[in-house]
């Protein structure tokens, strides 16, 4: 058994994954991006990630912008909430992220709209903003959306593209309904986004990939 100081068990296990991981497909990515993927392995122990995380639309540089440019941050669960480094994104870039899923608020749009709290959330989380950027004198504020659970958050994204546009999208639900086909009308849409695709995903994996960009910004 390996006798390793806790301070070094990290960086070997990236040595570890890195040895492990497929080289050809290494060079697919940047090298800001493969930093992403390794990170999403290392969170998960699953090799499946140097595969299907697609970064589109410059999307690496374009959540370092938002997050330079105060974003607002909303998660769909309080697990990837949790998981989001705050030493670095609320210490450093003084970004407090949001999950509304379980607010009072949420709850009761729900039940009135007879939707999801996931399709709710996503509504508030616009009007939270746009009442930011109205006491700001109509400065624009970034919206980015992390999620990691909720199909349904990602298809009510897509259906409020005619009034709204998000600056970002992490598109990580994981499970079998629907989730494929609401990464792929994220895809559609072009906007800047890092997706996993097919099935798997997780509030876990958000973070990580969440994580993996601000370690990039320090």
């Amino acid at each position: 058994m390996l006798q390793i100081k806790p301070e070094d068990i990290e960086k070997k296990s990236f040595e570890i994954l890195t040895s492990q991981m497929d080289k050809d497909r290494m060079k697919f990515y940047t090298d800001d991006e493969l930093l992403v993927v390794k990170r999403t392995i290392h969170t998960t122990a699953d090799f499946d990630y140097q595969y299907n995380v697609i970064f589109q639309n410059n999307a690496i540089e374009t959540l370092k912008y938002c997050i330079q440019s105060d974003a607002m941050i909303f998660t769909d669960t309080n697990m990837a909430l949790s998981g989001i480094n705050k030493r670095i994104l609320t210490g450093k870039f003084s970004i407090t992220p949001r999950c509304l899923i379980a607010e009072s608020d949420t709850v009761e749009y729900a039940k009135k709209n007879n939707t999801t709290r996931a399709t709710a959330s996503v509504d508030l989380a616009y009007q939270i903003r746009d009442e930011k950027q109205d006491l700001n004198k109509g400065k624009k504020i970034p919206i980015v959306f992390a999620v990691g659970n909720a199909p349904t958050a990602l298809i009510r994204i897509h259906e409020l593209l005619d009034k709204y546009t998000p600056d970002f999208i992490i598109a990580a639900p994981v499970g079998f309904v629907n989730v494929i086909e609401a990464k792929e009308l994220i895809k559609q849409s072009n906007i800047p986004a890092i997706i996993c695709d097919g099935n798997k995903g997780g509030s876990n994996v958000c973070a990580a990939i969440i994580n993996a960009v601000l370690l990039q910004m320090v």
